[in-house]
């Protein structure tokens, strides 16, 4: 039992949980000790230590004193460890369990689009979804719906754009070019040429001719039918754009890439060489060899990454179209490429074979090959790619700030795309102050400066009180937006000269809490999970929920406190890297507002529930011990003792927390600052836990001496037992200890039953049945004889307990009084500081009244209208 106890100290499901259990451990150790010590005080008088009727034997005399104190210390340890709620931990886990099952039923998550629901990876976080502060949101596929589609080219300063579709379908006779400018003159052409080619071959696409393929769309096309394939929507939508342009990819046979021309001429190109995309270089390039023996090297990537590595080409004109389009919220990638001698490829392919077969450092060694490879290109345009908003994203951001939840978005994006983006979903407003931390910013100014520069910016308006300070938007302060990028960010996290990184890592924390949302974009993978990190361990230690879709996404994922992957269309590694998985990012709203709010209420009350009737039980034991010369006479039968926690109050708690709904789903849908009545684990706090323990001590004590005072003045029987005068009740140890427990069952039953809001068949069937268990239980163990046991001490108590009046007055008199206190505590509380959910609640109440009353008497209101109309 001892072992048990000490084990509880080491299951850390709960923030608040370790110290209460500690605070617990040290009262039942205080009572162990008070007890022990207080037996020897009462038995320094000779006669109460060796009473004439037990008399001690030699060796007991002789036993060592301090051996004989131990003892009796561990005696009352295991007598009073009830008061440790070891029950609490499978009552938890069983609601965990059973409650996550509530986020895989809800209808309202599903997605009829790709058949799938809500995932629950594990149950152990279900609370923390009720007390989340940061959400950090990836971009592609999970704000926006990762469905691209092919917008424009530029090549050599002038835009292409494919003719329009109409129904997903390409329109008969329309598969020319509308130019938006002139057209390109001798060199432009080849090099328009180029850029067609270099779009058609610089991919991973696999081509499908199957005519059903399932969850894909085929493209009906008058030159040819073809389905791609990609792991990348992005591929897909150019290669399907440029098939729009003239330019149609066929397929990859025998290490050969098949191109159809304009002239419906079939171009083969041998593959030699493919240098894969990764998120650090951003950028892929093939190694081509033509049918008339030129090799060319094709390169397309981000800007940031191209443009450093071109010495040739129209960069001006490409450079003006790309940020326009990144304004306008268009993904956009740049084109480029360079011809390669035969040595030179020669060179180039005993670089990429020695690096691939390094035995150490492979990936670092491949990539320093391709940095040498990858330079003096020829930049041929550029391309603007479409991916809508996803239904309902700007709403869901909208309500997250009103909860109170900053929302952060980490994206690899070009900073005006992500930003067009972020104006789009609500994440920032038209009135939002925007604060730039870009290497633009740090090239014109010192990082230092920059950071000092903000800080002074943030703290002039906003004083010394930071945001987090306040919860959701506030209009009394300036709406301030920070964008960072990832080459600030390593400025930021970099170590400086003297060694300490942590005075700008402050300084970049303090901007944020300024601020109401922040756009981290041209981030890394693990730049993301650096963001999170940074977050997470920051001193206010908030709890941190990350969202993505992709396999990119997995370390900010897996660095958050809660972990939640979009079931998308770029694979399912987020999905599985998760605690949760969600269809949409709208769904983020109800998993968070409702569910979260739910879990962390319904284990809130479970957890101090389950102190307050433990201490209930146990208090009583520990006051008996004054009556009974502390000899660790227990004041309960073993059977009430087992089965307390068991059977007689462990079911109607479970489907509370289960079940419990203390405002509908629909309202904390409509009122997302409800969020904030449970935010920063605000139900169990020192105030709440203290109140509860109290609430616990106060009954116990009802219980114990509203007990004692009905066994008051007995008499002697002619057959030597003892009766009370007021009741007329045979007294006795087990009658007393009886007594006690009927009223404590009842009153903690009742408590929870006070507690509840939201009434089913289910919550009935288990209060009052659990109520008439214990009777029904009660009535047969004391009204049998059962021959297996060596003792019948019960036999017969129950019921001559209940056979006096006043005994049943008693009980109705000491559940009213213990239950009072709490009952006034709520009305006054209600009436003076009430909550927002207090005041939703009343609002509610006061709504089904009056529809009720218009229910009930609307014949007759229409009738008195109708005579008083002429």
């Amino acid at each position: 039992m001892l072992m048990e106890i000490f084990s509880c100290l080491f299951f850390f499901f709960f923030r608040s949980m370790n110290v209460f259990l500690i605070v617990y451990l040290c009262i039942l150790i205080s009572k162990a000790l008070i007890n022990t010590v207080l037996k020897y005080v009462w038995q320094s008088e000779p006669f109460r230590d060796e009473p004439w009727y037990n008399q001690k034997t030699e060796p007991e005399r002789k036993r060592n004193l301090f051996l004989r104190a131990f003892t009796d210390f561990l005696a009352f340890m295991v007598l009073f460890n009830y008061i440790i709620p070891v029950s609490m931990y499978v009552t938890v886990e069983m609601q965990k369990f059973l409650g996550s099952y509530f986020l895989t039923w809800d209808e309202e998550m599903f997605d009829e689009d790709t058949g799938e629901g809500p995932l629950v990876n594990t149950s152990d976080l279900n609370e923390e979804l009720g007390q989340i502060e940061y959400v950090f949101t990836d971009k592609t596929g999970t704000l926006t719906e990762n469905n691209m589609e092919f917008v424009e080219c530029c090549i050599e300063g002038h835009v292409y754009v494919p003719h329009v579709i109409c129904n997903g379908q390409i329109l008969h006779d329309c598969t020319g070019i509308d130019m938006i400018d002139s057209s390109p003159g001798g060199s432009g052409k080849e090099r328009e040429d180029l850029f067609f080619r270099a779009l058609c071959l610089c991919h991973t696409v696999q081509v499908k001719d199957d005519d059903s393929v399932d969850g894909l769309k085929k493209n009906q096309l008058s030159r040819r039918s073809c389905i791609y394939i990609s792991s990348s929507p992005d591929e897909v939508a150019l290669v399907e754009g440029i098939q729009r342009l003239g330019y149609t990819y066929l397929r990859l046979k025998d290490n050969f890439m098949e191109i159809l021309n304009r002239e419906n001429n079939i171009e083969k190109f041998e593959l030699l060489e493919v240098l894969s995309f990764d998120s650090v270089r951003r950028r892929m390039s093939v190694i081509v060899r033509s049918s008339t023996g030129d090799i060319f090297l094709f390169c397309k990537g981000a800007d940031s990454s191209i443009f450093p590595r071109v010495k040739e080409g129209k960069i001006d004109q490409i450079r003006s179209r790309v940020e326009r389009n990144a304004v306008e919220g268009l993904r956009t990638l740049c084109v480029a490429y360079k011809k390669l001698t035969a040595e030179e490829y020669s060179n180039a392919q005993k670089l990429l074979q020695n690096a691939k077969l390094a035995l150490q450092d492979r990936e670092k060694k491949l990539a320093e090959v391709y940095e040498k490879i990858e330079r003096d290109f020829i930049l041929l345009g550029a391309t603007a790619v479409e991916d809508r908003l996803q239904e309902k994203a700007a709403d869901t951001i909208e309500a997250l700030q009103k909860a109170g939840i900053k929302v952060w978005v980490l994206t690899g994006d070009k900073m005006e795309t992500a930003a067009a983006t972020c104006y789009a979903c609500k994440l920032f407003r038209r009135n939002t102050q925007i604060l730039e931390l870009t290497t633009k910013k740090i090239e014109e100014q010192s990082l230092h400066d920059v950071l000092f520069d903000l800080s002074k910016t943030v703290l002039r308006h906003n004083g010394s009180l930071t945001r987090d300070t306040f919860s959701g938007l506030s209009t009394d302060m300036q709406d301030y937006g920070l964008i960072i990028d990832g080459a600030a960010l390593s400025l930021i996290m970099k170590p400086r000269q003297d060694g300490s990184s942590g005075n700008y890592r402050e300084l970049f924390l303090e901007i944020c809490r300024n601020c109401s949302a922040v756009l981290c974009c041209r981030m890394a993978p693990l730049q993301k999970a650096q963001i999170v990190k940074l977050i997470k361990l920051s001193k206010e230690h908030p709890i941190t929920l990350a969202i993505g879709d992709g396999a990119n996404d997995v370390s900010m994922i897996l660095e958050a406190h809660v972990g939640i992957g979009i079931i998308g269309k770029e694979g399912r590694q987020a999905a599985r890297n998760s605690d949760y998985a969600i269809p949409k990012f709208k769904h983020l709203k109800k998993m968070l507002l409702v569910h979260g709010h739910f879990y962390y209420v319904r284990i809130s009350e479970l957890v101090q529930y389950f102190f307050y009737k433990n201490v209930c039980f146990i208090f009583p034991q520990f006051l008996y011990q004054f009556f009974c010369g502390f000899s660790q006479q227990t004041l309960y039968d073993t059977a009430y003792l087992t089965l307390y926690n068991i059977s007689f109050t462990s079911l109607p708690i479970l489907l509370y927390g289960l079940m419990e709904q203390h405002v509908s789903a629909d309202t904390l849908k409509r009122e997302p600052s409800l969020y904030r009545d449970v935010a920063k684990n605000a139900l169990l706090r020192w105030r709440a836990f203290i109140y509860w323990t109290f609430l616990g001590v106060f009954d116990a004590v009802v219980f114990f001496f509203g007990a004692y005072f009905l066994f008051d003045n007995t008499i002697v029987t002619s057959n030597g037992q003892l009766m009370t005068t007021s009741t007329h009740m045979m007294f006795g140890n087990w009658t007393f200890g009886t007594l006690v427990f009927t009223v404590l069952v009842f009153t903690v039953t009742l408590k929870l039953a006070l507690d509840t809001h939201y009434w089913t068949w289910i919550n009935h069937f288990m209060i009052w049945g659990s109520l008439v268990f214990y009777i029904v239980f009660s009535l047969l163990w004391g009204g049998i004889i059962w021959p297996f046991l060596n003792y019948q001490r019960m036999y017969y108590v129950f019921m001559q307990m209940l056979s006096s009046g006043p005994a049943w007055l008693g009980i109705i008199l000491l559940i009213t009084v213990s239950l009072l206190p709490d009952v006034l505590k709520k009305v006054l509380c209600r009436q003076l500081w009430p909550t927002a959910t207090e005041r939703i609640q009343k609002s509610m109440r006061h709504k089904t009244a009056l529809n009720a009353l218009a229910n009930s008497d609307g014949p007759l209101l229409e009738g008195n209208l109708s005579a008083s109309e002429p």
